[in-house]
């Protein structure tokens, strides 16, 4: 999978613009389900894909904790807000950085919420030690200048998957980092017109290694072709339904 064959099918896509109200809206269902419940359950959220449809319609599910039915209404909560600052063309910012996990970790961790660590974690099953926490907000400062500055020339995909890889690396948050880090991939998708990208949990422990494998060496051609892969089967979702 290379970036033209990604490039060409964006074109078709956006050559079909203005798409059919109905069949956009059925895609954002589907989206919001499909990436709600992958997200929640590469974190170890035991809902199912049809019992995370079951909640977001409103419903609880016997046996399930209420954190699990948290993470999913605020998740949908952050793709509502996520959505709002796309239609905005706002650039990224710290601001909207804890205001999307502030809502990940609403009623969960109301103390934690929007609020860079102010203590040292470890990753479980991670080679890579996350940095001490005392340079967490400088190192946010710079994170959010490179994006926008030296990450700006980079291709869509390709920038999606360094802020998604890099965020996790700095680890600013005490919990509710990976969420937030693909809520972060797909804000940087789908403000040039991409559609989000879901990550599925099928693909956990490969997701994992990659992950590990660049943050431990440098070298992040391997993730950068799961986020590749993710953002094609995207696409070819998208261009089959419109």
């Amino acid at each position: 999978m290379d970036f033209q064959e990604i490039d060409l099918k964006k074109k078709r896509l956006d050559q079909a613009r203005p798409l059919p109200v109905h069949s956009v809206k059925s895609l954002l269902n589907h989206v919001l389900i499909d990436w709600t419940y992958n997200s929640n359950a590469i974190e170890g959220n035991t809902l199912t894909i049809s019992e995370t449809k079951v909640v977001l319609e409103g419903m609880t599910i016997g046996g399930k904790t209420m954190r699990e039915h948290l993470e999913v209404i605020n998740h949908r909560d952050a793709i509502d807000f996520l959505e709002e600052v796309v239609q905005k063309e706002e650039r990224l910012n710290e601001w909207t950085i804890k205001s999307i996990h502030r809502l990940v970790l609403k009623g969960i961790q109301d103390e934690n919420a929007g609020v860079y660590r102010k203590e040292n974690v470890l990753i479980g099953g991670a080679t890579h030690r996350p940095p001490d926490h005392v340079v967490v907000p400088e190192l946010m400062e710079r994170f959010v200048e490179t994006v926008e500055n030296e990450w700006s020339t980079l291709h869509p995909v390709e920038r999606a998957a360094k802020v998604h890889a890099e965020f996790v690396k700095i680890h600013p948050f005490i919990d509710g980092n990976g969420r937030t880090s693909r809520l972060l991939m797909n804000y940087e998708l789908m403000k040039v017109g991409f559609p989000p990208a879901v990550i599925k949990a099928t693909d956990r422990a490969a997701y994992y290694d990659a992950l590990d494998h660049a943050h431990t060496t440098g070298e992040d051609e391997s993730f950068i072709q799961l986020v590749k892969n993710s953002v094609n089967e995207s696409l070819d979702l998208w261009l089959s339904v419109i």
